[in-house]
């Protein structure tokens, strides 16, 4: 990992390690954490994908503000650019694979995958795995990945890896369609929702309306809001707000950075607005919010 320049208002932001043949790698947890401690158990995004296969231990990892809790063989599969934290504790041990968009998505279909895979897009929780009677079938595709990046890069590897990789994430989701998951009907409705999810994603710091978003996805903001009330039991508006609030908590939690530049941050232009809003949603000022965890 490569450390990108932590921005006035933002969590401190890590980009993919420069200088290898590929934005794809395996690495040990272990080695990994005793490398990187400091930076692994400070509140931190990346840029990049995270598969991370705990071998042994039982840490607890926050994503956001979910602890979830770790047991061996468990694998966990995070997203770009959410916020997450390291077991400070350690005493755990395993293999990682991390890479970026543009390692995998070599074609619309690959970017479509990935952006619905049940992995990553769990639109209920954080997608963990538990692989204990399967661990060979794991263990055998981590290390034909490993092998491959021990040759010399050519035209055919960045293939290789991405098929193996594409294994992987085939045969994780049968996994997890096996532990208690329920599925989304694929249709139109869940469509509208991940395009919805995306663009959110890029433009909630300055785009409120529901409108904009339905335009931007050539669809009225009716269908718009079936189809999010159909799959996530939430209005379009509610789903804007909520994603506010997730970034309004981590800078009020993971930054010094004051009320007035973070309701400034996310497009409100008077810090009582900003006020307003939070509180109407958790009852608490976002003093009070930042006080109560500081305090925890």
């Amino acid at each position: 990992m490569t450390v990108q320049k932590k921005m006035k208002t933002d969590i401190k932001k890590y980009t993919f390690k420069h200088g290898l043949p590929q934005e794809f790698e395996v690495v040990g947890i272990g080695q990994l954490y005793n490398d990187h401690s400091a930076t692994l158990t400070t509140p931190h995004r990346t840029g990049f994908y995270h598969i991370l296969w705990f071998q042994k231990g039982t840490p607890t990892h926050l994503v956001d503000f979910n602890p979830v809790k770790i047991t061996p063989d468990t694998i966990l599969f995070l997203n770009k650019d959410i916020v997450q934290r390291f077991d400070n504790k350690g005493g755990f041990d395993g293999k990682a694979i991390l890479f970026t968009d543009s390692f995998f998505c070599k074609t619309e279909t690959d970017t479509k995958y990935l952006r619905s895979s049940i992995l990553f897009n769990d639109l209920f929780s954080v997608t963990q795995i538990q692989i204990t009677n399967n661990a060979m079938l794991f263990a055998d595709l981590f290390k034909l990945m490993e092998k491959e990046l021990e040759n010399e890069k050519d035209l055919s590897q960045s293939d290789i890896l991405k098929n193996l990789l594409h294994n992987f994430l085939l045969l994780s989701e049968r996994e997890r369609r096996k532990q208690d998951f329920t599925e989304i009907k694929k249709g139109a409705d869940l469509d509208y929702v991940i395009l919805f999810k995306d663009l959110l994603e890029t433009s909630y710091r300055k785009v409120k309306k529901v409108s904009i978003y339905a335009k931007k996805i050539s669809v009225t903001e009716k269908r718009l809001n079936q189809a999010t009330s159909k799959i996530l039991d939430k209005s379009p508006k509610q789903m804007i707000d909520e994603r506010i609030m997730l970034e309004a908590k981590r800078l009020l939690v993971h930054t010094n950075e004051s009320v007035k530049e973070i309701g400034f941050e996310l497009g409100f232009d008077e810090p009582t607005n900003f006020i307003k809003f939070f509180r109407k949603h958790i009852q608490s000022t976002p003093v009070e919010f930042r006080e109560e965890f500081a305090s925890a």
